[in-house]
């Protein structure tokens, strides 16, 4: 890796040494700048050392900004006073100049993650990031697909709707797990982040009612008013397409009957995971024949002012059959046709569908 790849690393990873670093350098550019200034006003006049204290204010922490900040007051009114009279237009510039830093300090102080802006907004990426590829399904045997489809509330990248999956190293069981954190964007995004970490770390290694029952568990552990979710997990066996849903407050699961066209409501539900020690949740079983889906989504997807929930089961499920529709596509893209037609709202969206390909 290059020197300059290096440094890269080395901030983004926050460390106090990687901040001397970065302050040395922004000192020493104030520093031939104060020259600059010294020998030709004219080219540096103290308006433009409010640069510095922008560049400072995106790459230090709020310890490091406050000499940069000192030095820049002072190099940059130094050189105004020795380069002539202070005229009122010059006493307005320093006046500006020292609200700006002002101004830049307070900002800084009163981050809460204590990290500079653009490390910040590299860690969310990487938080987002990370949130995200839970979400990613494995590779599946030939024959079978799943696809999953997610849009936060306002657009912001960060939900409460969130998947976790896991795939036995023999590929013949898959499990996933579509829960919907209380709350939605950003707001929710670090409960969720959290939530999937605990619910990675069980799948595969516990039976469906346990796991739920332990995430139940971790939820009420933390002691938030708004600390609930609901979830639905699914067992599939992918050599015959026997499947279990297990839901814990979950909308109803769909599942599409080849032979028929048309989607059905499953009648798995239960209660939302954080709110009682023992919740309910109650399972269903069936198989998946040859061009047969289940589909699972959250309530953002079905729930509107202007509509109840059955009514906006009933829109699901005619919405999902055109989208699966060959005249559109099959199930190829499915689940981006189906939630691109939900009408925009301010809630978390995310639809999950499972397909056995083949038909009867």
């Amino acid at each position: 890796m290059s020197r300059s790849g290096t440094f890269v690393r080395d901030w983004r990873s926050g460390s106090w040494n990687s901040q001397v670093r970065v302050l040395a350098l922004l000192v020493a550019g104030v520093l031939v700048s104060g020259v600059v200034s010294w020998v030709d006003y004219g080219t540096l006049p103290a308006t433009t050392y409010v640069v510095w204290l922008i560049l400072g204010m995106l790459t230090l922490r709020f310890q490091p900004l406050v000499p940069l900040t000192g030095l820049v007051l002072v190099v940059a009114l130094a050189a105004m006073v020795r380069d002539g009279p202070l005229t009122d237009a010059r006493v307005s510039v320093a006046i500006t100049l020292l609200v700006c830093a002002t101004l830049v300090l307070v900002q800084s102080g009163r981050r809460r993650s204590g990290l500079p802006t653009l490390l910040s907004e590299a860690l969310l990426t990487e938080l987002k990031g990370r949130l995200q590829a839970q979400g990613t399904v494995p590779e599946l045997p030939a024959g079978w697909s799943a696809q999953s489809a997610m849009i936060a509330s306002h657009g912001t990248g960060y939900a409460g709707d969130f998947l976790v999956a896991d795939l036995t190293d023999d590929g013949h069981r898959l499990e996933m797990v579509l829960v919907d954190v209380c709350g939605k964007g950003i707001a929710v995004g670090p409960q969720a982040l959290q939530f999937a970490g605990a619910l990675g770390g069980l799948i595969g290694a516990l039976p469906p009612e346990q796991l739920l029952r332990a995430a139940n568990a971790f939820l009420l552990r933390q002691r938030a008013d708004e600390s609930f979710a609901t979830a639905v997990h699914v067992l599939v066996d992918l050599r015959d397409g026997r499947w279990t849903v297990t839901s814990a407050g979950h909308p109803p699961a769909l599942r599409y009957d080849a032979a028929e066209h048309a989607w059905h409501v499953d009648g798995a539900r239960g209660t939302a995971l954080g709110v009682v020690p023992e919740p309910e949740l109650h399972a269903s079983t069936g198989t998946l024949e040859p061009g047969d889906a289940l589909m699972f989504y959250t309530d953002g997807v079905i729930e509107s002012r202007d509509s109840d929930i059955d009514a906006g089961i009933v829109w699901l499920q005619r919405t999902a059959a055109e989208a699966v529709d060959g005249r559109h596509g099959g199930f190829e893209g499915a689940a981006r046709r189906i939630i691109d037609r939900v009408p925009r709202g301010d809630d978390d969206r995310a639809v999950l569908v499972l397909h056995r390909a083949g038909g009867r």
